[in-house]
């Protein structure tokens, strides 16, 4: 089997059992990191200001002395499982040998956005939580304590673009993601591929490949549950290769011929169009989704990287090889190297309100360099120079070019993009598409572009305004 230009006969390099049974374990009930992808753009939309909002420009400053530091802060957190679980607890424990005189305590919700929403109304929403995708970014300032100048932070971190109003940051994830394509490689080697596709019609070829040479479902859309259909907004960036591609969703028609919205939604139609999908996607089920393609029932899944955890998980609990769960980049390339996109999942804050904010960043500096979360969830580091994790060593032997997409104009897209009513980060125009492509919506394609376009365009003209 050949390994050229991507060592995709190579990726079954073994997952260790100690690893696999510390992580994947761990996060198999968790979306952990479907709102990396989403909340880059959505977190900028427009949204409540807050009656509670405080004066702007406080600072949480790093402590110079661990040991001069004390209190006891709230962190809020939407990661529910590892609050359950007592993962949480264990990594306060360790926090607490360097921060002594530092009591962590968490409050997980369901509906984190819900739930945060309400609270953002008032002075109490903790010392520490995750910026909800409701605040616009604008209103930082009102909200939470600045961690410093982005200028500075930004030699050391990645994503400080995503958080940062007035040349300051207010926000830090603690791991990051890169959408993607999760599949088996048993199924994609049992249809005789031995490379990952550079192309959307390579990619297309394969998919018939696996339907005529294996018993899989060549791609599962996960229709059903709708929100796995907005993660292919997220190969934005990765079909041009342009780290300017979200700031022209701003500035041109994003349907346009040749663009990267036009590529990833024509690729996505192809797919339902061609009959590459299974018989009824109102049908599908998400979590039932796992166990199929970790035993080999369905091939591939475009999801993110945040999701390999959790299907090496159901891979263990189906008796399956977790190696067989494989990740690849979006088909396109730009001379020879793939592109895939890293993104910050949820970013972690100091509150305005916090009596302990010394304590509080202290808790989101040790999150973010010494706790090892990024690690344990298999994801990227926000940590610049920091080590690839294991799972994503196929693409460092391929020679992929990660890049982040300038934010710049950011909230001027999600302004457009609420004014249009398109939604690129919302199901309900790709269940459009899909159901386009399968029949069950009436019309062409190029109409269906047209009006995207149409809708986009005419909202561009007044945004702002």
């Amino acid at each position: 089997m050949t390994t050229a230009r991507n060592g995709f006969a190579t990726a079954r390099d073994r997952f260790s059992t100690a690893r696999s049974h510390r992580t994947t374990r761990r996060f198999a009930g968790a979306r952990s990191g479907i709102t990396g992808v989403l909340l880059a753009a959505a977190l900028l939309a427009a949204g409540c200001t807050g009656s509670g909002a405080s004066s702007k420009g406080e600072e949480a400053k790093a402590p110079d002395d661990p040991k001069k530091v004390s209190g006891t802060i709230k962190v809020l957190t939407h990661r529910t499982d590892l609050v359950q679980d007592g993962t949480m607890k264990k990594y306060a424990a360790e926090f607490s040998k360097t921060y002594p005189n530092v009591k962590v305590e968490f409050e997980a919700l369901t509906d984190y956005e819900g739930e945060v929403k309400i609270r953002m109304n008032t002075d109490n929403y903790g010392d520490v939580l995750m910026i909800p995708a409701v605040i616009k970014k604008s209103d930082y300032p009102k909200f939470f304590a600045s961690l410093g100048g982005q200028a500075e932070r930004s030699k050391k971190y990645r994503f400080t673009d995503f958080t940062t109003v007035g040349g300051k940051v207010y926000g830090q994830s603690p791991n990051g993601g890169t959408p993607g394509f999760v599949y088996n490689k048993a199924v994609w080697e049992e249809a005789g591929i031995t490379d990952w596709p550079t192309t959307p019609d390579e990619f297309i070829a394969d998919l018939k490949a696996i339907k005529s040479k294996t018993d899989a479902i060549p791609y599962y859309t996960n229709f059903k549950d709708m929100w796995p259909l907005t993660q292919w907004t997220s190969a934005n960036g990765s079909a041009s290769c342009d780290v300017q591609a979200n700031n022209k969703l701003a500035e041109s028609d994003p349907w346009a011929d040749g663009s990267d919205l036009r590529v990833i939604d024509t690729l996505l139609y192809d797919i339902v169009h061609e009959r590459l999908i299974e018989k009824d996607p109102t049908t599908t089920n998400w979590e039932g989704s796992k166990p199929k393609l970790a035993k080999g029932e369905i091939a591939t899944m475009w999801l993110g990287s945040w999701a390999i955890a959790q299907m090496r998980a159901a891979a263990e609990e189906a008796g399956t090889d977790p190696d067989d769960v494989g990740f690849m980049p979006f088909p396109a390339q730009k001379d020879g190297a793939f592109c895939p996109v890293m993104s910050p999942d949820y970013n972690q804050a100091v509150s305005i309100h916090s009596e302990h904010k010394e304590a509080a960043r202290a808790w989101i500096d040790w999150f973010t360099d010494k706790s090892g979360y990024a690690d344990d969830n298999l994801a990227l580091s926000p940590v610049k120079g920091a080590p690839m994790p294991d799972v994503l060593k196929p693409y460092k032997d391929a020679g992929v070019k990660f890049i982040e997409l300038d934010q710049t104009n950011a909230a001027q897209v999600a302004e457009i993009d609420n004014a249009s009513e398109v939604g690129i980060y919302k199901p309900d125009y790709r269940q459009e598409l899909v159901d386009l492509a399968r029949g069950a919506r009436k019309g062409s394609l190029e109409d269906y572009f047209a009006d995207l376009s149409k809708r986009w365009t005419d909202a561009a003209k007044t945004a702002g305004s």
